[in-house]
């Protein structure tokens, strides 16, 4: 292949007509434009094969057009030419500046040009492989994040004995800005977590290892509970991992909404913190309902911060419902959310914890309607089994 179009560029649009007429003789299609007007509007270059350049336009001047022409998808193929000032071409040339000097022939010209359309050519397919092996490099990187990431959520969830407990996590992207995770502590109690990091994407999956890794390693190992009723684990899971992010990571500007429950299984007794999270949901067997409200800020942002507990107590077929925001921010392809109120229709406390983030996603799809999911979506339900006391009526919350 050979250049078929060449755009001279000079003080005027009338430059240097020995040189057209050679370009014109190498058999190539060739447009004049001055320089001012082509720094004007730089769509008068077109996409030519090759430009050149007058070498008296000044080196910074030739060095900007030759850079504003690739820009708007000019080959790269750019040469400078002698225009009567050939201490200015020299400049050119030691710049890196491919030329043409007079006297102008067309089978000179032809060649030069053919060999400067070649090299940037050549050039041009090297970047392309680079940028596509970075992009292959990114997406692997982003495979092996993903696999990572999956690695961390449980592979099944713990089944205390009269409880079910089901969870669905859905990535907007590849990677998550959210986990959830659960877990038996050294007493018998059982732990879970729904949290939300501050983004979406590779970053916010890395903290998302950071902060689920610090809870359940802190939560785990904690000794044996001053309290006797769960506290000791949960305050300090979310105290250090708090005050760790606050104190390393503050500049990075991230930050997690943490919902952090330990429930007894044998009282059906729960002890939370919320840090900043949507309050979960919880739906009595009576058919009243009730929400767990934040009991302290989002960790990571003041090293300092102060976390109540929270207590609730789920009864024989009652329900609780832990979510992110990307539950009941959804949209439709209008823009409309799915909202609070059209969650809590779907949450039925007869069903089974699974069937009942199975009755939301269904819930979820129709209105989303093939919208294009915009945030990380998870929920987490816990139910306690059995059929309720009539007698006992609804515990506190």
């Amino acid at each position: 292949m050979v250049p078929a179009t060449a755009l001279v560029v000079g003080r005027t649009a009338d430059v240097r007509p020995d040189l057209v007429h050679a370009v014109r003789g190498a058999g190539l299609r060739v447009r004049s434009v001055a320089a001012a007007d082509l720094e004007s509007d730089p769509s008068l270059a077109g996409r030519p094969d090759v430009v050149l350049l007058s070498a008296s336009l000044g080196l910074r001047r030739v060095a900007l057009l030759s850079g504003r022409l690739a820009e708007t998808g000019a080959r790269r193929s750019a040469l400078v030419f002698a225009d009567g000032d050939l201490t200015a071409l020299e400049t050119c040339v030691r710049a890196g500046f491919d030329y043409l000097t007079p006297p102008y022939s067309s089978s000179l010209v032809r060649g030069r040009l053919t060999a400067a359309w070649e090299r940037g050519e050549l050039v041009g397919a090297v970047e392309l492989l680079a940028v596509e092996s970075t992009v292959r490099e990114y997406e692997r990187d982003l495979s092996l994040t993903h696999d990572l990431q999956a690695g961390f959520l449980p592979e099944s969830l713990p089944r205390p004995s009269g409880w079910e407990l089901a969870a669905r996590l859905r990535p907007a992207r590849l990677v998550s800005g959210d986990f959830y995770d659960a877990f038996e502590l050294s007493d018998g109690r059982l732990g879970f977590v729904v949290a939300d990091v501050c983004d979406k994407g590779l970053s916010a999956a890395l903290f998302v290892a950071l902060i689920r890794t610090l809870v359940r390693h802190t939560a785990e190992r904690f000794p044996d509970d001053p309290w006797q009723d769960g506290a000791g684990p949960l305050v300090h899971a979310v105290v250090d991992t708090n005050r760790y992010l606050a104190r390393n990571h503050l500049r990075q500007g991230y930050f997690a909404t943490m919902f952090f429950g330990v429930l007894d299984p044998r009282s059906g007794s729960l002890l939370y913190i919320n840090c900043g999270h949507l309050p979960p949901e919880l739906a009595r067997a009576d058919g009243t309902r009730a929400s767990l409200p934040p009991t302290g800020p989002a960790i990571g942002l003041l090293p300092d911060s102060e976390y109540h507990l929270g207590h609730a107590v789920l009864l024989p077929g009652d329900v609780l419902l832990a979510y992110t925001d990307g539950v009941v921010e959804a949209r439709d392809l209008y823009g409309g959310q799915f909202g609070r109120e059209a969650l809590m229709a779907a949450v039925v406390p007869g069903r089974s914890a699974a069937a009942l983030l199975d009755g939301v996603d269904e819930a979820l799809r129709g209105h989303v309607d093939g919208a294009e999911q915009s945030d990380d979506i998870t929920m987490l339900a816990l139910r306690r089994q059995g059929v309720p006391d009539d007698a006992a009526g609804p515990a506190g919350s």
